[in-house]
């Protein structure tokens, strides 16, 4: 169901144009926290001495993965694996890339920010098995642990899920299918106002997502009037990953008089809500972001949730899509698919890599690097939709855009979408959350 509420028609009317307001990246020390800077302009890229081979590579491609199986972004997984899984069963639908089945191997874990040896574990493995493409990973902070290793080894990495601003431009072999937090967190800070709240406190972790995404948020919130009365930049009220308990952080946000509280954690928010009820606190007032916008139904009393609102980057997938997803995933694994996000991004991910690979007639890691751009329709192209439908084209000796079901834009020179819709949400009173609307936002360098 389409919301017709006051905050959707602000963010309706806002539109692209109060997306792009804040979708800069705020200046300030890599070293401080609570900045959402960049260096990567100044850095060296780690892929700096990779290059398309003069005689393409021509074996079955193989595609890693990097996803979360443990650890407090586990639940992503099934979305994430059943994407990549569905786009793998159509492209070899469709007679596979050169002829030949894609496969996945390795599956590797990624787990989570609270311990970086199992992401340099599974690092490893994707470079020792030479895969051409790594898909992932979700955890920002996860990829930047893991980003040099791989494409410094000439792996394409490819996030479907990464929306930290330290991560545009970072490499020349690094894209991701989800838009930089600069896009969510204005989508986000407008709904906060859109809906009427003034004051606003942040309950957010210190870590690369959380404070990236807060510092857009605010700027986003501080642009339409509002004021940041707890958590905010600079005042260094985060707390640390993994944190279990949190009487005295929400204590300390309901004593600044907030209108709304913003809720930027993963697992962490399975103990911040409960202590939001205890305390009192109206929940139809909590906002959230893709890293905590999850199904609460097993963990929470029914209605306990109700009201709250989050984003997620990417519009709802299509019913046909979600169908397929549930389908696959129960083939695979025997489990039922409940969750779809970055569901669509994961399959739009494998597709452009495999198209990449049919473009440049090549299966290693400098072809595909030198044709995502293009079939991503960042030079033009005539639009396809499908893998089977992009490749005919390919075949015919013709450009293409692809224009999958995440809805993402051509990648820009950072290797980030062009523009990309941000999926807003309402908790029901089984602690679901259900969508309501999206809205689409460019992506300002």
């Amino acid at each position: 169901m389409i919301r017709t509420t006051r905050a959707t028609t602000a963010l309706a009317l806002a539109g692209a144009a109060a997306v792009l307001l804040a979708a800069c990246s705020t200046a300030g020390s890599t070293s401080d926290p609570s900045s959402s800077s960049s260096s990567s302009s100044a850095k060296k890229d780690p892929a700096a001495s990779c290059k398309a081979p003069s005689s393409p590579g021509t074996d079955a491609l193989k595609i890693g993965t990097i996803l979360p199986l443990t650890g407090s972004l586990a639940y992503l997984n099934p979305p994430a694996e059943s994407g990549v899984g569905l786009a793998v069963e159509d492209i070899n639908a469709a007679g596979g890339v050169l002829d030949k089945d894609v496969t996945i191997d390795p599956q590797t874990d990624s787990g989570d920010s609270t311990d970086m040896t199992v992401s340099s574990s599974a690092a490893t493995k994707l470079v020792n098995a030479k895969v051409p493409v790594a898909i992932g990973a979700e955890s920002s902070s996860v990829t930047l642990n893991v980003i040099d290793q791989l494409t410094s080894s000439c792996i394409v990495e490819i996030s479907p899920a990464n929306t930290a601003t330290d991560l545009s431009g970072y490499s020349s072999y690094y894209y991701r299918t989800a838009p930089p937090d600069s896009v969510q967190g204005s989508a986000l800070g407008q709904l906060v106002t859109g809906d009427g709240n003034a004051k606003v406190a942040f309950l957010v972790f210190n870590d690369t997502y959380g404070t990236g995404l807060r510092n857009s948020v605010q700027a986003a919130v501080e642009s339409s009037g509002g004021q940041v009365v707890y958590g905010g930049k600079g005042k260094g009220q985060e707390f640390p990953p993994g944190q279990t308990t949190f009487s005295s952080e929400v204590t300390a946000a309901l004593a600044s008089k907030p209108d709304a509280i913003v809720v930027l954690a993963f697992d962490e928010t399975k103990s911040i809500v409960p202590e939001l009820v205890s305390q009192g606190w109206d929940m139809s007032k909590v906002y959230m972001s893709d890293g905590n916008t999850a199904d609460y139904a097993k963990d929470f009393d029914p209605g306990t949730l109700k009201g709250a609102q989050g984003t997620i980057p990417g519009a709802s997938p299509k019913d046909d899509l979600k169908q397929r997803l549930v389908e696959y995933y129960k083939k695979s694994s025997g489990k039922d698919l409940a969750d779809f996000s970055y569901a669509a991004e994961s399959y739009d991910a494998t597709t452009l890599a495999a198209l990449a690979a049919v473009k440049g007639k090549g299966t290693d890691s400098g072809t595909i690097q030198a044709n995502m751009d293009k079939v991503s329709g960042a030079d033009g192209g005539t639009e396809c939709s499908t893998f089977a439908d992009c490749k005919k084209l390919l075949d015919d000796g013709k450009d293409i855009h692809y224009t999958g079901p995440s809805g993402i834009g051509p990648f820009d020179s950072n290797n980030d979408p062009s523009s990309a819709y941000i999926g807003i949400y309402k908790f029901d009173d089984q602690n679901t959350p259900q969508y309501q609307s999206a809205i689409q936002g460019s992506v300002k360098k």
